[in-house]
């Protein structure tokens, strides 16, 4: 694979992107060495990024360039979806990658990264246009962007754009994001800002639009008159590893509900946009937001679940005796015409059976069945299941008819997968698309901040009911199960169960 493959690239309707550099804040970090740089590095080899495209890293750690381009080279040859041996790109890609050592709080660091984009500019091109990466913890966030305010810095002129992204966690809760927000728009306008969720970039998670929006047989049925119930789970098979300081004070709510699921639940039941675009697109998110039924603390016993793992109070970093929760159950409800009375059920969490995100659409059982059953027999439920991953692809659950005499019916599958149909190693990394679309300054698969905070005024009830005398006792579950067994009573007490469809993709 090499230069063949960038010419066939781009024929496609991903266009390239124009010149500009990256700056990247945390660039001594892991995501910088396993999703960023890998991500760039495959979008060059591909032909989509510019010529006058170059990289600026900036950290506290002691590097040169030559030691910063062997530490990315080393990430890039890991995890990159296409490596330096399947793209003679390297060399050319990794000479305009420089190193800016500086203190965050430092106005001195911005002043001299200023001068170091008017030197690559003058030298490469394309420094006119500047896309910010902040790739740090979350409490530098506000230092970083006041900096870059201060420095002039987030000012576009003549045509040329500056953007930023911002990773999550954004906000702790309502207040801290609301006051995030100001301080973000203290410097940038809103349609400078790219609030980055990973989730939002996978091929499978944007292939539920096409589903649900270029598909006839299916969107007629998308309502209460058919559907029973929806689910989502994000399940990780990994337990709490180094993140410990984060993950503790966090949980599972903040880490994995705020974000990833709540963004999820918009995309399976908002409204067919007007048009394919960030404003219409977050306009109807923003609606299913709006419209969904806020838990009141008092309610958490009926509508939440929250476990923990039995070891995670043994793991280094985790306070003595904590209650953080490291796996929750909601069902949520929206008020709205399509959805009235239509539950969502929502579970995530961690050192569970599998790495596991998937959306099961359980329909209605049919109003009157002709076929003989014993009594209180029922027929199972028709389930679609949308696997985000593992086993990217879509699993239909319907009956059919045994072969031979009487009228006897099975559950059958109908499958498609990515890897069937298009081959291994199709699917670009979610940072791929989402980098390009910022590049290009599409803002369709990123978080606005209307979305941030309405998200939060979903979670914050939750948690402030799991901190005072109406929260469900914390129960606990071993690790490699899929949860605990309050999780699947949860389901039983509404004659319910969990789904897997998508171990069968």
């Amino acid at each position: 694979m090499n230069n063949q493959i960038s010419a066939a690239k781009k024929d496609e309707i991903r266009k390239v992107a124009d010149p500009c550099t990256v700056v990247i804040f945390g660039a001594s970090g892991d995501l910088t060495q396993r999703k960023l740089m890998p991500s760039l590095f495959s979008l060059s080899c591909e032909g989509l990024l510019a010529e006058q495209f170059s990289v600026v890293g900036v950290a506290r750690s002691e590097m040169t360039d030559d030691s910063f381009r062997d530490q990315i080279r080393a990430g890039v040859e890991k995890f990159a979806r296409l490596k330096p041996a399947d793209c003679d790109l390297w060399d050319a890609f990794s000479k305009n990658m420089l190193y800016h050592r500086g203190n965050y709080d430092d106005p001195q660091t911005y002043k001299d990264l200023s001068k170091l984009l008017a030197k690559i500019d003058k030298n490469v091109g394309g420094a006119c246009n500047v896309l910010f990466y902040l790739s740090t913890p979350p409490q530098l966030y506000p230092i970083i962007v006041k900096q870059l305010g201060q420095a002039g810095l987030a000012q576009q002129s003549d045509g040329h754009w500056r953007r930023i992204i911002i990773e999550k966690p954004f906000g702790h809760d309502l207040p801290s994001a609301t006051e995030l927000n100001q301080q973000v728009h203290d410097v940038f306008d809103e349609h400078q800002v790219y609030r980055i969720d990973h989730y939002l970039g996978k091929e499978t998670v944007q292939n539920l639009l096409v589903f649900r929006f270029a598909n006839a047989i299916f969107e007629p049925l998308w309502s209460r008159n058919y559907i029973d119930h929806v689910q989502i789970t994000v399940a990780e098979e990994v337990g709490l590893g180094s993140r410990a300081g984060y993950y503790d004070t966090a949980g599972v709510m903040r880490d994995m509900f705020q974000n990833h699921l709540l963004q999820l639940l918009t995309l399976v039941s908002m409204e067919p946009p007007a048009e394919y675009d960030a404003t219409a697109l977050r306009d109807e998110k923003v609606k299913v937001l709006k419209a969904m039924q806020r838990i009141k603390p008092e309610e958490v016993g009926q509508y939440t679940v929250r476990a923990q793992y039995r070891t995670y109070r043994d793991e280094p970093g985790v306070a003595k005796g904590t209650n953080t929760p490291t796996f929750a159950a909601v069902k949520l409800f929206i008020n709205n015409w399509r959805w009235r009375n239509v539950p969502f059920y929502l579970r995530s969490g961690k050192a569970l059976g599998d790495k596991m995100t998937e959306i099961n659409i359980q329909f209605r059982h049919v109003p009157h069945l002709m076929f003989p059953l014993k009594p209180g027999q029922q027929l199972p439920p028709n389930v679609l299941g949308l696997c985000i991953q593992p086993n990217e692809g879509m699993n239909l659950r319907f009956e059919t008819k045994v072969p031979g005499a009487g009228m006897r019916t099975r559950s059958v599958d109908m499958n498609f997968t990515y890897e069937q149909d298009f081959g291994k190693n199709t699917l670009p990394d979610a940072y791929e698309r989402l980098i390009l679309d910022a590049l290009h300054g599409d803002a369709t698969l990123f978080t606005r901040s209307d979305e941030i905070e309405l998200a939060w005024g979903l979670v914050d009830p939750i948690l402030q009911g799991w901190d005072s005398e109406f929260s469900p006792v914390l129960a606990f579950y071993e690790s490699g199960t899929w949860g605990p067994g309050k999780s699947d009573e949860f389901m039983q007490a509404d004659g319910r169960k969990w789904h897997y469809a998508c171990s069968d993709c």
